[in-house]
């Protein structure tokens, strides 16, 4: 069997590279997608082009570098972002181009043409020219981990290898519209109470540095017996006034240190498995990432996907590292030769109807399409929680504002009726 030099970027963009024993290329490129690399590179090691071969990797893997560093710096200095919408308008116009049968790199350099956004002009830039150096299209756009996710890089990976890349830009155009749907349904469930906790946030501030001093001093000079809850106003406004810096720093060193945390694979994980545990929101997170797994799943099976590669891609596109890793497990009990329907059952993520669906699916040989079903039951769900979810908050919220208001008045007027009876 022969040996092929590789190299590649890993999910967060680092370089790697290596060798392994494959009947061809395209197994290589399989393996790759499979461990969550996308290939730059493949040669089959000979002695005679050994040190060529070297030579050529060494090449793209600077000329990926820089693309990545060039990317790196233009995030760094807020420049423009390559948006969901950005990628909906070009998968729509490539599965058009593609299925007309005009060149991809024709295709592409006529799209590049016709952006406004400079960010994605230049990335699609680099992606013609990767092309016309032999570069297959995944493998381009793999160059640019940080606007391609592993799902759409799979997908269009297995629709070049199968001659349906028009299709395959289709699915992919369909799921970055549910994707975008999603997340609107989100925004707008959660806008309300963002918007009424700032404010109040605000009110608060403005209450404990500028008003309570005043009132602070009133009493002060009047000499009066004040209630604790004037006192404990007073006492909270002092520190607040006195050692403000303090609280800026501490806040901000617990937000940053919480951000680093959460960026580790640990933390992670850890942070990802308490959102589902959340009063009220955690049903909204759990079923926004099985909606994710069923629709994914269909998706890269209806692509002819292999199972096994198919739920490596899936586990890193559910956006939940918890269930992620349930669904690494899953896999491995694929692997083990057990039937997806029992390693679902183990994984204790789904529902008893979504398993019956799986169950069914597995045995009439239609998983893709039951699949598509189960996602369309969890984003029925996700639509009803969210409903359900800006319907409880706001009684929360009207509550919560309450009680603030009778403390603050409380704590302001006692001392002022008493002070008036004292003179009365």
């Amino acid at each position: 069997m022969p040996q092929y030099q590789y190299s590649g970027r890993d999910n967060s963009g680092a370089l790697v590279s290596g060798k392994t024993s494959a009947t061809s290329a395209d197994d290589v490129a399989a393996q790759l997608f499979g461990d969550k690399v996308t290939p730059i590179e493949i040669n089959e090691v000979n002695k005679s082009k050994r040190s060529n071969d070297r030579a050529n990797s060494n090449s793209d893997a600077g000329g990926a570098l820089s693309a990545s560093t060039r990317e790196n710096i233009g995030v760094f200095f807020g420049g423009s972002k390559v948006e969901t919408d950005d990628l909906i308008m070009f998968s729509r116009q490539m599965f058009s181009l593609t299925k007309a049968g005009l060149p991809l790199d024709r295709a592409i350099k006529g799209l590049e043409a016709s952006l406004v956004n400079p960010k994605f002009k230049q990335v699609l830039s680099d992606v013609v020219g990767s092309l016309e150096n032999g570069m297959s299209l995944a493998a381009a756009l793999g160059r640019h981990p940080r606007v391609f996710s592993q799902l759409f890089l799979s997908l269009i990976h297995v629709g070049e290898n199968t001659g349906q890349l028009d299709l395959a830009f289709r699915e992919v155009g369909k799921y970055l519209e549910l994707e975008k749907q999603t997340k609107k349904q989100v925004k707008g469930a959660t806008r309300y109470p963002m918007f009424v906790l700032g404010a109040i946030v605000v009110a608060l501030a403005i209450i404990t540095v500028f008003v309570i001093p005043v009132f602070s001093a009133t009493f002060d000079r009047l000499g009066a017996q004040l209630p604790w809850q004037t006192v404990l106003l007073m006492d909270i406004s002092d520190f607040v006034v006195n050692y403000w810096p303090f609280i800026l720093f501490g806040a901000a060193g617990i937000f940053f240190g919480f951000i680093s945390y959460i960026n580790t694979e640990q933390g992670r994980l850890k942070w990802d498995q308490k959102k589902l545990r959340l009063p009220l929101a955690g049903s909204v997170f759990e079923r926004v990432a099985l909606g994710r797994f069923a629709r994914t799943f269909s998706m890269v099976m209806r692509a002819g996907v292999p199972i096994v590669q198919g739920l490596n891609v899936v586990a890193g596109a559910v956006g939940n590292a918890y269930i992620g890793k349930n669904i690494f497990l899953m896999r491995e009990g694929v692997e083990r030769g057990e039937a997806l329907h029992r390693t679902a059952v183990n994984s204790n993520m789904f529902s008893p109807i979504v398993l019956q669906m799986i169950a069914v699916g597995e045995e009439t040989g239609a998983v893709d399409d039951l699949l598509s079903e189960v996602a369309d039951f969890y984003d029925a769900e996700v639509e009803y929680d969210l409903k359900r979810l800006s319907d409880a908050i706001e009684p929360i919220l009207i509550t919560f504002i309450a009680g603030l208001v009778l403390i603050l008045a409380l704590g302001v007027f006692l001392p002022i009726w008493d002070l008036n009876a004292a003179a009365n």
